[in-house]
C-alpha cells in the first residue's frame, strides 16, 4: 500500500517516530476519510512519493502537526523548496506552517518572494488541540500555541473523550461538594485525603512509609498550595523531602543515565530509558517554564497531566520520580487557583485502584521509545546505554492518553474516594454517638469497633466480639451492628433515591 503525509516522510527519510496512530494511506476511496485506523486518502489527492515538501503541506493540512516528525523531516528539505511553493502561494497557511517550522529548527532562513499579508494562523487549530496564548511570528504571521515550546512540546488532541471529561468540571463540583460539608467534615475528610494521598503514592511505588516520610509527604502535599514555582532546586528540595537514603538524595538533576525496570533479568528487564542526561536538563528547563505558567492558561487537569507525565517521562532523578510526578498534579492545580483552603484531590489513592490502566498509560510512550536504546547488560545493574533515535522523540509527544487517565483519576477521586469517605465519617459519627448516649463503653475500644463494624458491612465478627469479650458487653455489639445496619441502610436508600433524581441532583 502506498502512504502519504506523515507516514511517507517516516518511509522515505531516516526518521525516528513512533507508531502513527492514524497513518494515511492512498486507497480506492472518492474523500478523504477515516476507516479504521487508517486515513483513506483517494489516489487523486495524494502528494507524488517524491514530493517531500507535498507531503509535509498534505500532513500539516489533513494529519494535524506533528512536531515529532516534522523536526526531523523538515531540515532534510531544501530550503529552495520552501520559497518556490511560497512563490506559488505566498499566504498559504500550511507552507506558512511550514517554513516558520523550518527556520526554527534549523536556524536558516527562507527567502520570501513577498511579505505574508492576512492574519495571523495559529500552528495549532483549536478545534483540534488543546491550546494557549503563544508567541507571535511577524515574518510568517503565526502563533505557536502549543503546550510548551520549541524545544519541548506536549500535544493534547480534543478527541471526544477528553471534551466530555474536561465538560464534567471536575474542580468545580470538588469546590462545590467540599462547601456543602460542616466544617469539622471537611477537616476531617481533608485530613484523610493527605493522609492516604500519601500512603497510596509511596504503595504505588512498592513502598510502606514510616511515620517520618509520612510525615514529610503530607507536609509537602500541604505547601503545595504555597504556589511555589518550580525551580531546579525547589525541585531538589522535594526529592530529598521524598526519599530516606542519604545516598539516593540530590544535590540536582541527574548527570548520569538512568533506567526503569520491570524486574527481568538482564536488558529484557530494562524497560524504559529516559534521555540522556545533559538532553534532559534542557528539556526540564521547557517543562518548569509551562509549569509554571500553563495552569492559568489552560484547564488545570489538562496541565497537571502533561506536567506530571512529562515529568516522570524526562525522570530528572535517580529516585524519588514518581512520587514528585504525582506531587506535580496538586502543584498544578493549587498554582491554578482551582483548589484553595487545603482542599486536595486524593488521586494516588484513585492511581492506586487503577494501577493496571496507569500502567498501561505509561507504556503508551515508554515502551515505544525504550525501542530506541540498545541496552547491553554488563553485571548484575550495570549496564551499557546506546540512544540509536533522535531527541525529537523525547521533546515533542502526545500527552493526550495522559490527560485522559489524570482526568479519569481526578474524577474518580472525588467521585468515589472522596464522598466515600465523607460517606463514612457521617456513618461512624451516627452509630457512635447512637452507641454513646445508651452505653458506657471506653472511647477507644468504641471508636474501634464502630470502624471495624461499618468496615464489615455491619457485622461484629466473632474474632472482634472474643477480642473485646471481657471489656464490652454482649448486648453491646449487638446494638452496634443493629445501628450500622439501620445507618448503612439508609445510606443505601438514600442512593436509590439520587440515582431516581437523576445527574441533576449534583448540580
Amino acid at each position: 500500500m502506498r502512504a502519504a503525509g506523515y507516514s511517507l516522510l517516516i518511509n522515505r527519510l531516516p526518521i525516528s517516530a513512533v507508531a502513527l496512530s492514524r497513518p494515511a494511506i492512498v486507497q480506492p476511496v472518492t474523500r478523504i476519510e477515516r476507516i479504521g485506523n487508517t486515513l483513506a486518502v483517494p489516489q487523486r489527492m495524494a502528494p507524488s512519493e517524491d514530493d517531500l515538501l507535498g507531503n509535509v503541506l498534505f500532513a500539516l493540512k489533513h494529519e494535524g502537526v506533528n512536531l515529532s516528525i516534522l523536526a526531523q523531516a523538515l531540515p532534510q528539505i531544501p530550503a529552495s523548496l520552501f520559497s518556490e511553493a511560497l512563490k506559488a502561494s505566498p499566504n498559504g497557511v500550511y507552507i506558512r506552517k511550514a517554513c516558520y517550522l523550518r527556520e526554527a529548527f534549523t536556524g536558516e532562513n527562507i527567502e520570501q518572494p513577498s511579505p505574508v499579508r492576512g492574519a495571523f494562523v495559529k500552528l495549532f487549530d483549536p478545534e483540534h488541540y488543546i491550546t494557549r496564548p503563544g508567541d507571535r511570528n511577524s515574518k510568517w504571521r503565526l502563533e505557536f500555541n502549543g503546550l510548551g515550546d520549541l524545544h519541548y512540546c506536549a500535544t493534547v488532541e480534543r478527541t471526544p473523550e477528553v471534551t466530555e471529561l474536561l465538560e464534567h468540571d471536575i474542580l468545580g463540583k470538588a469546590k462545590r461538594f467540599m462547601v456543602t460539608l460542616p466544617p469539622l467534615m471537611i477537616d476531617r475528610t481533608i485530613n484523610w485525603a493527605y493522609l492516604h494521598e500519601t500512603q497510596d503514592s509511596f504503595a504505588i511505588e512498592k513502598e510502606a512509609p514510616t511515620e517520618d516520610k509520612s510525615r514529610r509527604f503530607i507536609k509537602l502535599l500541604r505547601e503545595a498550595h504555597d504556589r511555589h514555582p518550580l525551580t531546579e532546586d525547589y525541585l531538589v528540595t522535594l526529592q530529598n523531602a521524598t526519599v530516606a537514603n542519604p545516598l539516593d538524595l540530590a544535590a540536582a538533576f541527574r548527570h548520569e543515565q538512568n533506567h526503569l525496570s520491570n524486574g527481568m533479568h538482564g536488558a529484557a528487564g530494562v524497560s524504559y530509558v529516559p534521555p540522556p542526561p545533559d538532553l534532559c536538563r534542557e528539556l526540564m528547563e521547557s517543562l518548569m517554564r509551562f509549569a509554571n505558567e500553563g495552569p492559568t492558561q489552560i484547564d488545570p487537569l489538562v496541565a497537571a497531566g502533561v506536567i506530571s507525565f512529562g515529568f516522570v517521562f524526562l525522570h530528572p532523578f535517580m529516585d524519588g520520580n514518581g512520587r514528585l510526578s504525582r506531587f506535580l498534579i496538586h502543584q498544578a492545580l493549587c498554582l491554578s487557583g482551582a483548589l484553595e483552603n487545603g482542599l486536595l484531590l486524593p488521586v494516588s489513592v484513585a492511581m492506586k485502584r487503577e494501577e493496571r490502566m496507569y500502567l498501561e498509560t505509561l507504556q503508551g510512550y515508554s515502551g515505544p521509545v525504550r525501542e530506541f536504546w540498545q541496552v547491553h547488560w554488563i553485571d548484575h545493574e550495570q549496564f551499557t546505554f546506546e540512544f540509536k533515535g533522535a531527541d525529537a522523540i523525547y521533546r515533542f509527544w502526545d500527552a493526550t492518553s495522559c490527560v485522559v487517565f489524570t482526568c479519569l483519576m481526578a474524577k474518580r477521586a472525588l467521585e468515589v474516594e472522596l464522598r466515600d469517605e465523607t460517606a463514612f465519617l457521617e456513618n461512624y459519627d451516627a452509630v457512635f454517638r447512637a452507641v454513646d448516649e445508651r452505653f458506657d463503653v471506653r472511647g477507644s475500644d468504641l471508636a474501634n469497633l464502630v470502624m471495624m463494624c461499618l468496615n464489615n458491612g455491619g457485622i461484629v465478627s466473632n474474632n472482634r466480639r472474643k477480642q473485646y469479650l471481657y471489656r464490652v458487653p454482649e448486648k453491646v455489639f449487638d446494638f452496634i451492628e443493629l445501628t450500622a445496619q439501620q445507618v448503612l441502610a439508609a445510606q443505601r436508600a438514600a442512593g436509590d433515591e439520587r440515582q431516581d433524581i437523576g445527574p441533576e441532583a449534583d448540580e
